[in-house]
């Protein structure tokens, strides 16, 4: 029996006019069914020409036989198919998205998918079936994609633009679809902006193989579309993108001067300093830069998470590590031995990195630049350590106080790495643990990261009233740090079953500040606690139209419902955080969310694929061990659980 298949219309099996093009027939077909079988094709071709026609794409590369007697279309065999489409005016098939994109009712991304896998579409492909979306959404839905520029009108027919084909590739990640499918519409967007780039290499004569990879790798990156409202031509775009990609430190000894280039490539050098201050350093586009400021006054760059970056990163992470626990091994073995410096670190980075990543040449820009580089890492471990509102990470102590250091002074920390190992460790009783840190803060009275660590100390023992004390302390004595001070002793009074004492203190910060929004999520998620739904609701839903492209309360709004058993509308907002925030750190518990509510739905195969998902996520997080701990320990007996409701089921 041949198994099922879309087969196309007679009109073009058996055209009016002319032959049929079977070509275009095997390619109508593959490109309209996941894959076909030769029985599948024989069905509407006759056997010696079906193996001549095949065998003739096959040796194109238009079409792929993955398996035993299962054929594929490439992406190569896919444009082909569009060509002869759009040539040959055929009858319009229209392709519609897979499930797994129409199981999540998101009208922005069906558009976009419908856009970005056909040559275009009209107002019915989207109304009519199977898509079916009313009318007030997709106008709504369509303005907005217009106004983001991810589409565009021409003559009633709605297109993709290349922003939205930038867009479309960032959605395929957050659906489970197969690695193949991902893969070929990335590369279609890249062969899309390759075929510009080669003429943009011939015209200006580029032709060193590594700038035109680095070339490539920017203009993916970072889409004309963004600026092209002050900057209408984008050759000039391309032209600052190519000033970067030969700045770059592994160019070095070359260098051409923003003058220069402007005179060589023909391009206004206001203009050019104009690009170039919008990429590095108003931050317009997601992708950072650094900068090497050389004493002659040449500048080289390069990307966060470039190849570059990621050894250097990967270097200095280790030298800062070796730096805190020398120190203390220093402190405890003898006397006489020299505290280790931040000279000293950045002096051992430049010796790992002069030779091996950089050229000898860049040592004194390196010099200077490091210290910076160093706070910056710390900065974005001290932004996740507060995001996640934990005071004993090791990690995030050690790169917080690694910002103190300066090359002519050095503060003392010591004592706080061995009272916060102490605290780690369970073996220690109470009094042990506060004696060692009571006398790190008469050392070091002024270091508010002691304190953060005695509180933890009572926290760990039980000790709330004594916390609590503490914090008030604080409060007095760190002002500027009263909101997160305030926040962490409504935390303990939660932990004391004192929600309205908690509810209080929220209430208060929000008075002093309301314009902090993440107080307003904080008291959303109270009145969660406290068991009043249509409040927190009603805070929730206003924080989301003051923001609503953030993420997390989206995710905060899921957790809401979810605890008022809402598990169907509490899928939409935790699927509304997942395509708003796909890489933020709280994703792996949005995904364990996700299927717990659709286990208590008795949807089992997604309960198990959500939480298998969010398990997976939760070693690649920058969450603290306890935290990732606990949240396999969460996640594990669901989805032990589910596995045997589906077995049963």
């Amino acid at each position: 029996m041949v198994s099922k298949c879309n087969y196309p219309p007679e009109e073009i099996i058996k055209p009016i006019i002319g032959k049929p093009n079977y070509e275009f027939i095997i390619l109508w077909m593959l490109n309209n069914n996941d894959v076909c079988t030769w029985a599948n094709l024989k069905e509407k071709i006759t056997h010696s020409t079906l193996s001549n026609y095949l065998k003739r794409l096959r040796d194109k590369g238009y079409v792929e036989k993955r398996v035993y007697n299962q054929y594929q279309i490439t992406s190569k065999g896919k444009d082909k198919f569009y060509e002869l489409s759009e040539t040959k005016q055929k009858i319009k098939k229209i392709n519609f998205p897979p499930e797994a994109i129409l199981r999540r009712r998101n009208y922005d991304h069906w558009i976009l998918w419908m856009v970005s896998n056909n040559n275009y579409c009209n107002w019915s492909d989207f109304s009519e079936l199977p898509l079916s979306i009313n009318q007030s959404s997709l106008s709504k839905n369509l303005n907005s994609l217009l106004d983001k520029e991810f589409i565009r009108k021409e003559e009633k027919k709605y297109r993709i633009t290349r922003l939205g084909k930038t867009e479309y590739s960032n959605m395929l990640r957050l659906y489970d679809l197969d690695r193949q499918s991902i893969l070929d519409e990335e590369n279609k967007r890249i062969k899309e902006i390759t075929k510009t780039t080669n003429t943009f290499f011939k015209e200006y004569k580029i032709e060193d193989v590594i700038i035109k990879f680095r070339f490539l790798n920017n203009k993916l990156k970072l889409p004309f579309e963004q600026v092209k409202s002050t900057l209408k031509s984008e050759e000039d775009f391309d032209k600052a993108l190519l000033y970067l990609s030969i700045n770059h430190p592994d160019q070095f000894p070359y260098y051409i001067s923003p003058e220069d280039f402007s005179k060589k490539y023909d391009l206004n050098l206001i203009k050019l300093k104009f690009v170039i201050l919008c990429i590095v350093e108003e931050n317009i586009f997601p992708i950072k830069f650094f900068k090497l400021d050389l004493p002659n006054g040449n500048t080289f760059y390069f990307q966060v998470n470039g190849k570059l970056e990621r050894m250097l990163n990967v270097i200095v992470d280790d030298h800062v590590v070796k730096f805190t626990y020398l120190n203390n091994l220093n402190e405890e073995i003898s006397e006489g031995i020299p505290p280790l410096t931040m000279e000293s670190i950045v002096n051992a980075i430049l010796e790992e990195i002069i030779d091996n990543i950089f050229n000898p040449g860049l040592k004194a820009a390196l010099k200077a630049f490091l210290p910076n580089y160093i706070n910056y890492l710390a900065y974005k471990v001290e932004k996740e350590r507060k995001l996640l509102d934990t005071f004993d990470k090791l990690e995030g102590l050690i790169w917080r106080e690694i910002q103190n250091y300066s090359f002519s002074e050095v503060q003392e920390q010591s004592d706080k790495i061995f009272a916060l190992s102490s605290y780690l460790d369970p073996s220690k009783s109470f009094e042990d643990s506060l004696e060692e840190i009571n006398k790190s803060i008469d050392q070091n009275p002024k270091e508010i990261d002691l304190y953060y660590i005695k509180s933890q100390i009572f926290m760990y023992f039980d000790k709330y009233s004594e916390a609590l004390i503490l914090l008030d302390g604080m409060v007095k004595d760190f002002p500027q740090n009263e909101k997160n001070l305030k926040m962490k002793k409504a935390s303990v009074l939660k932990r004391m079953r004192d929600l309205e004492g908690g509810l209080e203190i929220i209430d208060e910060l929000i008075g002093k500040y309301p314009e902090d929004n993440d107080l307003l999520n904080y008291k959303a998620v109270w009145y969660q606690y406290l068991n009043k739904r249509e409040e927190a609701l009603e805070i929730i839903q206003k924080l989301i139209e003051r923001e609503p492209d953030n993420g997390i309360y989206h995710d905060s709004y899921g957790e809401i419902l979810m605890a008022f058993n809402d598990h169907e509308l509490a899928i939409d907002k935790f699927h509304r955080a997942l395509e708003l925030d796909p890489n933020s750190w709280y994703i792996y518990q949005t995904y364990i969310k996700l299927g717990i509510c659709y286990r208590e739905l008795d949807d089992y195969g997604k309960a198990l694929e959500h939480l298998t998902k969010g398990e997976e996520l939760i070693d690649q997080s920058s969450s603290e061990s306890d935290t990732k701990q606990m949240w396999h320990s969460y996640a594990k007996p669901f989805i032990e659980e589910t596995k045997v409701l589906l077995e049963d089921f």
